[in-house]
């Protein structure tokens, strides 16, 4: 009797793999950044502070100088990820990379004039703040194995009906719980349409999306342009203070000076964060987006926990639609949204379907538009076209070279039914 041994030889490893193409690709922009913006920065300081004005500078460096040194550093990064030596290290590389890159854009941008931090950090939280409710309402759809495309359609129906509901009740309470209202009609549609009546996710996302579009253009063209005093103007949402704290350096204005909802999607994320990992039902959501079939044999109700998740996944959308017409313009216009439900969908997938990794996510979108917004109106030499592409660009870098290979939970985007 012969016994017949299988040997199995691992791959060998690319040398162009993953991690040194992301070398080659920030050594590039960092040589982009020496040589081209080096060349035609201003010889004039360049002062980053801490007040609203160009007095308490935190850093000043001559423009040019920051430029180049800022450049050359990351085209150092990008080597050593290059060469591949630090393998450990090539996450940490390629953030203290991008960041290198950033602080030299800024200081050819902003040489003879000045950054104020606190204000673009507390900007950048500002728009960030729908992005953060839109891949919270991701998470939990996601989680659970439903896509939700349909983020967007959901913050447009927020943003109509609190702009609707507030002004014809005159108060901007009613305009957030009717945005909500809005982002769960959305979402019953969707949970029905996926769950029970396993229509692909995708193709019933988009269509609920130009459903929205379709439903609120009209809408505000029959109501809202000819009487805009009468349908589209709502009370703006308050700015709350908490005494002491908002007098904290820095952090005390950001955090403690802003609007309910900043605070609320906080809130949210820690508690969706522990609830996902520590609760009975973060585990059954779990489990049902990984492998349904055997959620069900141990007694979970698949179909009744997608609904729910689903439906609360709208309330928290729609409230981040809210925020387009409650702090943000103050009334309603069509398609005011421009896309944000993408992005929300873009971090959720940069944060790897987690809370925190979705809020980081959309704080890195929300500060490349806080920065698109403060150049544009700083007067810089970009055109205004291109700095508006800034959110856009930076979530297709994003998604498509800082992401690497992540896995979305197994179930996801796939109908269930009991065999």
């Amino acid at each position: 009797m012969s016994t017949t041994t299988t040997v199995e030889v691992a791959a060998p490893d690319r040398f162009w793999n993953r991690e040194r193409r992301l070398g080659a690709g920030i050594a590039a922009i960092g040589l982009l950044a020496t040589l081209v913006f080096g060349s035609v920065a201003e010889s004039a300081t360049a002062r980053f502070t801490l007040s609203t004005d160009a007095s308490g500078a935190a850093l000043s460096i001559n423009g040019q100088v920051g430029t180049i040194i800022f450049g050359l550093l990351t085209v150092v990064l990008g080597v050593i990820m290059l060469i591949g030596r630090a393998p450990r290290w090539q996450t940490a590389l390629l953030s203290c990379g991008i960041a290198s890159f950033v602080l030299s854009f800024l200081c050819w941008q902003v040489a003879g004039k000045f950054l104020p931090l606190v204000d673009t950090m507390s900007g950048s939280l500002e728009y960030a703040l729908p992005l953060i409710l839109g891949a919270l309402a991701g998470v939990l759809g996601e989680r659970s194995g439903v896509v939700n495309v349909a983020i967007e359609g959901q913050f447009l129906m927020g943003a109509f009906g609190a702009a609707l509901i507030g002004t014809l009740a005159t108060s901007v309470w009613a305009g957030l719980v009717s945005a909500m209202v809005g982002g769960v009609i959305i979402a019953a549609m969707l949970a029905v349409l996926a769950i029970r009546f396993l229509v692909d996710q995708v193709v019933v996302g988009i269509v609920l999306n130009l459903f929205a579009l379709g439903v609120t253009g009209f809408l505000y063209e029959r109501l809202m342009q000819p009487d805009a005093l009468k349908y589209n103007q709502p009370p703006p949402l308050p700015r709350w203070e908490v005494p002491l704290l908002s007098d904290i350096p820095v952090i005390g204005p950001v955090l403690f000076h802003t609007h309910l909802l900043v605070w609320a999607a906080l809130i949210l994320v820690v508690v969706i964060h522990f609830a996902l990992k520590w609760t009975r039902w973060g585990l059954r959501t779990r489990a049902v987006g990984e492998h349904p079939t055997a959620a069900d044999t141990v007694g979970v109700r698949v179909r009744g926990l997608r609904y729910v998740n689903v439906l609360l996944g709208g309330l928290i959308a729609g409230a981040g639609g809210a925020y387009f017409t409650l702090v943000s313009t103050g009334a309603f216009n069509k398609n005011m949204t421009a896309g944000a439900g993408f992005i929300a969908l873009a971090a959720l997938i940069f944060g790897r379907w987690t809370p925190f990794g979705a809020l980081g996510a959309a704080l890195f979108f929300g500060f490349a538009q806080k920065l698109a917004f403060y150049l544009s109106v700083a007067g810089s030499p970009v055109p205004n076209q291109f700095l508006n592409m800034l959110p856009y660009i930076a979530t297709i870098i994003a998604v498509a070279g800082l992401v690497g290979r992540v896995r979305a939970p197994a179930a996801d985007g796939v109908p269930y039914t009991k065999s």
